[in-house]
């Protein structure tokens, strides 16, 4: 889970103005509902299995290498396939898509439930991945063929708004249960999923009558998201061989996969710039602002992965803290996006975006450095929550100017395939940004005199401490990546924009 907004949509500007209807007028809400309860599995299996995770480990007795696997095998098959969502769904069905995503999620879910070893979890989450890759994105374009335009945006603010309290009470929810029942309760957090999915599958069924197929013949990149798929695991892969094992030293080699993964890179985009189809429109990176706001989502989207996997490890299996507390660093942001987002849209309409993504992006930066501060003293109520509020304030100036900014910055004809991007992009700079800080934190526990088992539930005050450290280099190397964000936005986009 990365601490950020629900899923930002595709614009209005980028949805069909006119679309065959799925159902009758009558039957409408019955497929928003659908939309909702899908865009639910997703946040919350997002929001509650970070604070899951020790108990995940625990549970488990999975290593710190894991672990992070549990979180990163879920984004590697979702970045890399989420852009291919839109192909499926042109070629064999909007509805039918989208149920087909919800149906492998649910069967996911249960294998997750059900896992008995940390290697059957990881697999289980990135067939997760995969029906989240068609389900998520399926959500909005469900309402986008079901609803006319004029009555779309109505429609739309439903849903985000449903989606907006869903990931402020996931968390809670699952902090709560974890606090009340448990280790073993995490595999219930799963469970979940399986009758929201069915009530989802159910009205699908009941209410759509014709799921019209945009083009039977349209072209599917699956080259391209074979070589994605492979590039990003062997790069992760090649990561957590990087991490300090028992012996504080790295288990093997990683260059051989990071060489690998380069390769497999270079041959990914020489497939995108040769496909008559592509996935990742290449000529977009061509603009400049698109590729700056592309690279500011990398850079701050990666800082709130990083802390967002990191800081519930330390507050549960370090400090000590109960989960349902541990949750409460989670609600700011969505607080403050929920709230204040439209008015902030309304002012990038006025000031421009530059300004207010790199603000919010200091912002966050400076949130993060307090965080780093107040670990060693193991300070949450004084330290820890009022930076998580003051990073909910900066983002709350950064996702409505950015969405805006990635707009601008393409020909309205663009707009749905940048937005994908976009969107792929901030997924893709969370499954890197716990591949990559992993190591740091595995070196600095150990340099910092933590015991053998990094991570785990331990009485040591050297195992607190340690935690503490290696928390601190993480907030303090996240920080500085938001302020790289900063800067990426105030010498990359324009000044103002009509």
């Amino acid at each position: 889970m990365s601490l950020r907004q629900p899923d930002r949509a595709e614009p209005l500007a980028a949805l069909p103005p006119s679309v065959p209807g799925l159902c009758p007028a009558a039957r409408r809400r019955y497929l928003l509902v659908a939309a909702i309860l899908a865009s639910a599995l997703g946040f919350i299996d997002g929001t509650v299995v970070s604070i899951a995770l020790p108990a995940m480990r625990e549970s488990l007795g999975a290593t710190l290498s894991a672990t992070q696997w549990f979180h990163n095998a879920y984004l590697l098959t979702l970045s890399a396939l989420i852009l291919a969502g839109g192909s499926l769904a042109d070629r064999f069905g909007t509805a039918r898509t989208f149920g087909w995503g919800i149906a492998v999620f649910m069967a996911a879910s249960l294998a997750c439930a059900a896992a008995p070893t940390p290697g059957t979890l990881i697999a289980a989450r990135a067939a997760q991945g995969v029906g989240a890759a068609f389900m998520i994105p399926g959500s909005l374009a469900l309402i986008a063929r079901t609803y006319p335009e004029e009555e779309r945006g109505r429609a739309i603010g439903i849903w985000a708004a449903a989606s907006a309290i869903t990931t402020a009470g996931g968390p809670l929810l699952g902090g709560a249960l974890l606090t009340a029942g448990g280790p073993e309760v995490w595999r219930w957090l799963f469970a979940v999923n399986l009758p929201l999915g069915a009530v989802a599958i159910w009205l699908l069924a009941r209410n759509v009558e014709a799921d019209h197929v945009e083009d039977a013949k349209a072209p599917l990149d699956i080259a391209g998201a074979a070589a994605a798929t492979l590039a990003l695991g062997l790069f992760a892969y090649g990561l957590s061989l990087a991490q300090p094992g028992d012996g504080h030293a790295a288990t093997a080699s990683p260059w051989p996969s990071l060489i690998a993964s380069l390769a497999v890179f270079v041959l990914f985009v020489v497939i995108e710039w040769r496909s008559p189809a592509p996935m990742l429109p290449l000529s977009l990176f061509a603009r400049a602002d698109f590729s700056a706001a592309n690279l500011a989502t990398l850079a701050l989207y990666a800082a709130l992965s990083g802390v967002a996997f990191f800081l519930p490890m330390t507050l549960i299996a370090g400090w000590g803290l109960a989960p349902i507390a541990a949750s409460v660093v989670f609600l700011p942001l969505t607080i403050f996006v929920g709230l204040f987002s439209s008015r902030v849209g309304q002012l990038a309409d006025t000031i421009g975006a530059r300004p207010l993504i790199a603000g919010g992006s200091l912002l966050v930066g400076v949130a993060l450095m307090l965080m780093a501060a107040a670990a060693p003293a193991e300070a949450f109520w004084l330290g820890i929550l009022p930076g998580a509020i003051v990073m909910g304030a900066g983002m709350c100036l950064v996702v409505t100017p950015l969405s805006t900014a990635v707009m601008a910055a393409v020909p309205a004809t663009q707009t749905g395939a940048a937005s994908g991007v976009n969107n792929a992009v901030s997924r893709i700079s969370g499954l890197i940004a716990v591949a990559a800080l992993g190591p740091v934190a595995a070196a600095a526990y150990f340099a910092a005199g933590g015991p053998e088992s990094f991570g785990t539930q331990s009485a040591l005050p050297e195992h607190a401490a340690a935690m503490s450290a290696a928390f601190a280099s993480i907030a303090l190397i996240c920080a500085l990546t938001a302020f790289a964000a900063a800067a990426a936005a105030w010498f990359g986009l324009p000044a103002r924009r009509r």
